[in-house]
C-alpha cells in the first residue's frame, strides 16, 4: 500500500513539477512544446497497449476479446461524455479577466480541463496496474504516465498567464489537475483489490481512456503549429523508449 501511495503522489506530482518548469520557461516555442508533448504521447501509447490492453487479453479468459474491446470503447465513451458534461471554469479563475481575454481564456481552460479530466482515468490506470499484482509492470505504467504529465504541466502555464490568470491561481489549477491523478490511482487500486474479476475490463477501460486522450487531444494539439513531422518522430521515439523499458524490465 505504501508503494501505491508513493506512486500516486509521484504521478500527480509530475504535473506540478512540469508546472514549476513552465513558470521558469514561460516562453517555450510551440515547436519545442509540441515535440515534448508528442514524445509523451508515444510513451503513453506504449503504456496503454503493452501495460493495459495486452494484459487485459491475458486475464480475460474465454471472452477475452469481448471484454477487452468492450472495455476500450467503454473507457473512450466515458471520457467523451465527461468532456461534454463538465462546465467551463471561468468562475474558478475569478472575474478579474479583461473582456478581450475571455475568448482566449475559454480555449485555454478547455485544454486545461481536458488534462484534468483525463488525469483521473490515467491515475486509475496506474492503480489498476498495482491491483493486477505485477508491481514491475505497474511501475512502468506509472512511470510512463508521470513522464507525460511533466510536459503537460509545462504547456498549461504560459497560456493561462497570457490569458490573464494570476500566477497564484494558475499554480492552484495545475496542482488540482495533479491531485485528480492521486485520487484516480487510489480508486483504481482499491477497485481491483476488492474484486479481481473486474481486472480485465478495468485494464481495457483504462487503456481506452488513454487511447482516446492521445487521439482526441494530444496528437491534434502537437500537429497544430507546423511541427507535425518532428512531433510524429517524437511520438515514435517515445513509443520505442517505453517498449525498450517494458522488454528490459518485464
Amino acid at each position: 500500500m505504501e508503494m501505491v501511495l508513493l506512486t500516486a503522489l509521484g504521478v500527480g506530482g509530475a504535473t506540478v513539477i512540469g508546472a514549476g518548469i513552465g513558470f521558469l520557461f514561460k516562453n517555450l516555442s510551440h515547436k519545442f512544446s509540441d515535440i515534448v508533448l508528442s514524445f509523451a504521447a508515444g510513451v503513453m501509447l506504449a503504456a496503454a497497449v503493452m501495460g493495459l490492453i495486452i494484459p487485459s487479453l491475458e486475464y480475460g479468459g474465454k471472452f477475452k476479446l469481448l471484454i477487452t474491446i468492450g472495455g476500450i470503447f467503454a473507457g473512450a465513451i466515458c471520457l467523451n461524455l465527461i468532456d461534454k458534461l463538465v462546465p467551463h471554469l471561468h468562475k474558478m479563475v475569478g472575474p478579474d479577466i479583461e473582456e478581450h481575454q475571455k475568448t482566449n481564456l475559454s480555449k485555454v481552460l478547455l485544454f486545461v480541463m481536458a488534462i484534468g479530466i483525463h488525469n483521473l482515468p490515467e491515475g486509475i490506470a496506474a492503480g489498476v496496474g498495482f491491483g493486477s499484482g505485477d508491481t514491475t509492470q505497474a511501475l512502468i505504467i506509472a512511470g510512463g504516465i508521470a513522464l507525460q504529465n511533466i510536459p503537460e504541466g509545462m504547456v498549461i502555464i504560459a497560456p493561462m498567464l497570457n490569458a490573464g490568470v494570476s500566477k497564484g491561481k494558475t499554480f492552484v489549477i495545475a496542482l488540482l489537475t495533479g491531485l485528480v491523478e492521486v485520487v484516480g490511482t487510489l480508486i483504481g487500486y482499491f477497485a481491483v483489490s476488492i474484486s479481481t474479476a473486474v481486472l480485465p475490463f478495468a485494464l481495457a477501460f483504462a487503456g481506452g481512456t488513454m487511447l482516446y486522450v492521445i487521439s482526441d487531444e494530444m496528437i491534434p494539439e502537437t500537429h497544430a503549429h507546423g511541427a507535425e513531422r518532428g512531433a510524429t518522430y517524437a511520438l515514435l521515439v517515445g513509443f520505442a523508449v517505453m517498449m525498450i523499458l517494458d522488454v528490459l524490465l518485464g
